[in-house]
Formats: structure tokens, C-alpha cells, sequence
């Protein structure tokens, strides 16, 4: 009986350990920009407010064959998009993923996003021990010209 009740509370423990790490990320206002039919990429932009320095290592969609992290950065005279590696987020900073800035790139559509609908992702973090949460988000497609949420 004893046990029985420490596997349950260390089930439980664990549960809410896994809640709070994936918690512990705010996301705001996810959205991704409408495509087209032959259209192969389109962004994906939110707000992402961290309770602790955190970095951005990964996403996933299944609209998309790869999701990658971009960020919008002079190269000399000409603006280049370039995926990175991560996005740090520092504790109780907002960093906004918007058009001509950090954004998240779908890529490889597997279809046409139509304005309206809903976009599931996983963003994937990281904090400063290393230890990996994910965080589930339904993004709203904007129209083709949207700027921002």
C-alpha cells in the first residue's frame, strides 16, 4: 500500500514538473502569413515571454516537411534571411517573431493555407541547464498581405 502511494506521488511529481517546464514560456498572438497553391514556405510570427533564460532550439508543424528559426540580418547593404541555431529569450524579456525580424519558417508546405484557419505547432526550448520543454501552439493563417496579428 505504502508503495503504491509513492509511485503515485512521484508520478504526480513528475507530472507537474513536465507542466511547469512547458509553462514556463508565454506565447502571444501566434499567427502564419496564407499561401498559396506552388507556394513552398511562408513565416509563422508570435511574442514568446520567458520566465527564465530560455533559448528557442526547434519547431514543427505537420503543414510543413522542415521548420526552421530565421532571422532577418544586414549583410552589408542587402537584408538576408539566415536560419540560426537557437533564439535565446531572456527572463521576462518579450521577443517578438515578426516580419522582417526573427520568425519561424515553414517550409516544404505540404498544402495552401487559407486564411482563417488554425496551424499547429510545437515549439521546442531549451533553458539554461539543458533541459528540453515543448510547448503546443494553434497559429491563426492571415491573409497574404498581414503584417502582424
Amino acid at each position: 500500500m505504502i508503495v503504491r502511494f509513492r509511485c503515485a506521488a512521484l508520478a504526480a511529481l513528475l507530472c507537474l514538473s513536465s507542466a511547469t517546464a512547458a509553462a514556463q514560456v508565454a506565447v502571444d498572438a501566434p499567427w502564419v502569413r496564407a499561401s498559396v497553391a506552388q507556394q513552398h514556405a511562408t513565416g509563422a510570427f508570435m511574442r514568446l515571454t520567458a520566465q527564465r533564460d530560455t533559448r528557442l532550439i526547434a519547431a514543427r508543424s505537420p503543414v510543413a516537411a522542415a521548420v526552421e528559426v530565421h532571422e532577418m540580418a544586414m549583410d552589408g547593404q542587402m537584408m538576408r534571411m539566415r536560419q540560426i541555431a537557437a533564439l535565446p529569450l531572456p527572463a521576462g524579456r518579450r521577443i517578438a517573431l515578426a516580419p522582417g525580424g526573427y520568425h519561424i519558417m515553414l517550409i516544404g508546405l505540404h498544402r495552401a493555407l487559407r486564411a482563417g484557419e488554425r496551424v499547429p505547432m510545437t515549439l521546442v526550448f531549451e533553458d539554461a541547464q539543458g533541459k528540453r520543454s515543448e510547448t503546443q501552439v494553434q497559429a491563426l493563417v492571415r491573409p497574404l498581405g498581414a503584417t502582424g496579428p
